[in-house]
């Protein structure tokens, strides 16, 4: 048996001005919104999966309940920090989200509460910041919340 050499076609170096380009800045986003989502819905299963003895027939007040905890122990100015912190007010802020749109999936009486959930989380994505109009989001969801 002859060994033949096996050819290949000669592959051209890529220069960096052929290479294709990446705006910077677009990878960070996308992965804060990934982050925000498997975060969110991670929190939003292990709740809707632990069985603690709820009724189905109560099952949007409850969740309306604890978008409102997860709200009330959300802190905004610790959103992005480093370590623990910054991670428990991310999740919380996701949570209740998840938590919010389910109440008012349920019944339409939590879709104030949810909507501005929605309207803040938006904002933020937006802007990457707590300015005036997602404060004040927090602020309706919050009072919302108090209507509960």
């Amino acid at each position: 048996m002859s060994s033949q050499p096996q050819y290949s076609a000669p592959v051209p170096p890529v220069s960096p001005a052929s290479a294709p380009s990446r705006r910077p800045g677009v990878v960070p986003v996308v992965a804060l919104v990934a982050g925000l989502l498997v975060g969110g819905g991670a929190v939003g299963a292990a709740w809707a999966l632990s069985d603690d003895g709820r009724s189905t027939a109560n099952a949007p007040a409850d969740d309306a309940r604890d978008a409102c905890r997860a709200l009330s122990g959300f802190d905004e100015s610790k959103y992005g920090a480093k370590g623990p912190e910054g991670d428990i007010a991310l999740n919380r802020f996701a949570a209740a989200g998840v938590l919010s749109a389910s109440a008012a999936a349920g019944d339409k009486r939590y879709e104030p509460l949810a909507e501005s959930v929605r309207r803040a989380q938006t904002l933020h994505a937006q802007t990457f910041d707590f300015g005036k109009e997602v404060k004040e989001e927090l602020a309706k969801a919050r009072d919302a919340c108090g209507d509960l």
